[in-house]
């Protein structure tokens, strides 16, 4: 395949001669082979470059300037586009060609087409992998920080219940300790009462000896 570049040799027109130069100087810098084709010295190479290109890319006036580029018979674009490809890097795309390996053209082409294959490079397949851990991570602590707030609770409740028993043991033991001492109280009172009973009836039998004393007086 041959890229041909139809030129104007004898433009009277700044602009146009620049354009020329910018797209000769580009393939040759990224050393493409190339035919310029002359369409101010050569009748039959102006006629069939008005006649190949595309009506809509056309001027209105009918009459397509230099600078033109074809593969073979295919049409590429004018300057405008041309100038577009090289700022997106795909001059070679631009003209239907393969890019070489290495070039940062067919390393683009090369990750567009993991992409969509649904393959990434060894760094994106990194790079997800990290982010699953993280996501991962971040589920797990979540899950973690659940787990410890249900125990914590637990405990919490645990020791509320404890608190809630201490005081009732207190009061049952408060209330065995005072039924005890009414139990020593009752007991010495008892006694007391026995003692009282016994000296009443000591007192009585004394009485009854010395009535019975004096009767026999």
């Amino acid at each position: 395949m041959v890229i041909k570049v139809f030129l104007a040799s004898s433009s009277g027109s700044t602009a146009i001669k620049k354009k020329q130069q910018d797209v000769v100087g580009f393939l040759e810098a990224l050393k493409i082979d190339y035919a310029p084709l002359d369409i101010a010295s050569n009748e039959d190479n102006r006629m069939w470059m008005r006649e190949n290109v595309p009506g809509e890319k056309k001027p209105t006036n009918g009459i397509p300037l230099p600078p033109q580029i074809f593969n073979e018979e295919m049409y590429c674009g004018d300057y405008d586009t041309f100038f577009e490809a090289k700022e997106d890097n795909t001059v070679y795309e631009f003209l239907g060609l393969t890019p070489p390996p290495g070039s940062k053209e067919a390393q683009q082409a090369e990750k567009a087409q993991k992409l969509h294959n649904g393959s990434g490079t060894e760094e994106d397949l990194d790079d997800d992998t990290t982010k699953k851990d993280l996501v991962e991570a971040e589920q797990n602590g979540d899950a973690h920080t659940e787990e410890d707030s249900g125990e914590k609770a637990e405990t919490d409740a645990q020791e509320e219940n404890a608190e809630e028993k201490e005081p009732a043991e207190e009061d049952e033991e408060s209330r065995k300790v005072a039924e005890e001492e009414e139990q020593e109280e009752g007991e010495e009172d008892r006694v007391e009462d026995n003692h009282l009973v016994s000296e009443a009836e000591d007192d009585l039998v004394s009485e009854e000896e010395e009535e019975q004393a004096s009767e026999e007086d």
